[in-house]
């Protein structure tokens, strides 16, 4: 199986676009997409879940148009929104026999399936209690059990572990290693230990652009030698982020340890650190940050403002 984004934009109004000339190609396994919050992830979800049309561009599933032939994918498709809505009279059996009757799966084999999922989810033992009464933790992961319903081939997940405690978060990301097997998974998040966890392949996402499209291992290759450790007085803290990008800092008794993400040494005393996903995601994300200002400076340079 495989699914071909080519170059899909979306424009929402004239200078306003969630995505613009967007083209990746996934085989089984979990994509990470990662980037920030309004970088394009949403809109690129409800376009392969069919809930939106692309201004332009397409998406083949096994080669077949999804914008023109919806029902193809719709039926290898389990699909978490971001906005997951329930039924607060129901209770997490009556709505997952629901969806799954709406799925168009056998009745019989509807009630295995919940029963199954359930379980998977940790909520066995809440199964009978009316959605309304659920913590948002628990309203999540039944979301995560509706998407899961039709045993799909192609697995939607967007911000899927809000609202999750810290245990809840560590299962869900063990259950979508374990679904990563001869399925498409694609987690849309902003947290990055979330994607760090489980991924196989990373997208990361910024102002509706694509930037990289690689292994972990090579995204961590990319900043290997670029990522520093330094300790400075806790005064010189504000013109360090000024000048530098700091991806972490830790106060100390001898000063404030930060990281420092350069291409030099950032100064005396600094030493090179191991480089982290995180590192590497907020090295693109500025270097794309920095990118559009530069553009934005032409473009006002060449009106004469």
């Amino acid at each position: 199986m495989h699914l071909t984004i080519e170059s899909v934009s979306k424009r929402y109004a004239r200078d306003v676009w969630g995505l613009r000339d967007f083209s990746l190609a996934l085989q089984p396994g979990v994509l990470g997409l990662l980037g920030p919050n309004g970088a394009g992830k949403s809109t690129l979800m409800r376009i392969l879940a069919t809930t939106t049309k692309p201004s332009s561009g397409t998406a083949l599933w096994n080669g077949t148009d999804i914008c023109k032939q919806p029902n193809t994918i719709r039926a290898v498709l389990g699909y978490l929104p971001q906005d997951f809505g329930i039924y607060p009279n129901l209770n997490a059996v009556e709505f997952l026999e629901y969806i799954a009757a709406i799925k168009g799966i056998e009745a019989r084999a509807a009630r295995c399936r919940v029963t199954e999922l359930l379980a998977l989810v940790n909520l066995g033992e809440a199964r009978n209690r009316p959605l309304g009464t659920y913590s948002g933790g628990m309203k999540q992961r039944v979301g995560i059990a509706q998407a899961l319903l039709n045993d799909p081939e192609l697995l939607i997940v967007d911000e899927p572990t809000a609202g999750l405690d810290p245990e809840e978060r560590v299962r869900f990301r063990n259950l979508l290693s374990e679904l990563a097997g001869e399925r498409i998974v694609i987690l849309s998040t902003h947290i990055v230990s979330d994607v760090e966890a489980v991924a196989t392949t990373i997208a990361l996402i910024s102002n509706g652009h694509l930037l990289i499209h690689a292994a972990p291992e090579e995204l961590l290759r990319g900043v290997t030698g670029k990522v520093w450790e330094w300790v400075i007085p806790s005064s010189d803290l504000a013109d360090a982020k000024h000048r530098h990008l700091i991806t972490g800092s830790v106060r100390r008794a001898d000063g404030v340890h930060v990281r420092v993400v350069s291409e030099a040494s950032p100064g005396d005393g600094a030493i090179h650190a191991a480089p982290t996903l995180e590192d590497a995601y907020l090295f693109h994300i500025a270097a794309d940050r920095r990118r559009a200002h530069g553009q934005a400076e032409q473009e006002v340079g060449a009106t004469g403002l």
